[in-house]
């Protein structure tokens, strides 16, 4: 079992820094906006606000690095694809994502994709994941909000996101319940 000793903000960035250059490991988290990539890691490292969270979508405007365990940068990116932002916002946070996994400035070790399990896997999220694969990107994917599936519809929502993402290593999370935790950091961190 993982446990969490500590978590820090180190620094946002919104550009080329040496802590891109650095020899420790980054695990960036990527999903759309209000996916609930903050939450994500507030409930991996038990702390409430380490990552500003907000129900108000497109909050994360830059790469916000927090050091875990004195070993491991978690990254957590800017969302995608919300459609309530000025276009220009839009673009420059979609630059500022493909520009951290394709410059190769950076080099996650892994790279957490966040998607809604309510909602399923949507077009942003499968052009995501094929640019991942496309760039050798170690990838675990997190089916967040899975306390909001119904349970009748667990067992469809779940074959669902397999075969959009074609993937299997899939977490199924929740916020809330602290389901998927260890399973996450095992994956992650390891």
């Amino acid at each position: 079992m993982i446990t969490i000793k500590s978590a820090q903000f180190v620094k946002g960035v919104i550009g080329s820094d040496p802590i891109m250059k650095e020899k420790t490991p980054q695990v960036a988290f990527v999903g759309r906006s209000n996916v609930g990539k903050s939450s994500v890691i507030n409930a991996l490292v038990g702390v409430k606000d380490l990552a500003i969270s907000s129900s108000t979508p497109g909050r994360t405007l830059q790469l916000n690095f927090f050091l875990i365990n004195e070993e491991v940068f978690f990254v957590d990116l800017p969302g995608y694809g919300y459609s309530k932002t000025s276009l220009k916002q839009a673009e420059k946070m979609r630059k500022m994502i493909m520009w951290y996994l394709e410059s190769g400035e950076a080099k996650p070790k892994k790279v957490v994709l966040i998607i809604d399990s309510n909602v399923g896997p949507t077009k942003f999220d499968m052009e995501m994941m094929e640019l991942l694969t496309e760039n050798e990107h170690e990838v675990v994917v997190v089916a967040n909000k899975i306390d909001k599936v119904k349970q009748s519809e667990i067992v469809k929502k779940k074959r669902s996101i397999i075969e959009k993402l074609d993937s299997e290593n899939i977490v199924y999370f929740s916020t809330k319940t602290k389901q998927g935790k260890e399973e996450l950091l095992e994956e992650i961190m390891s």
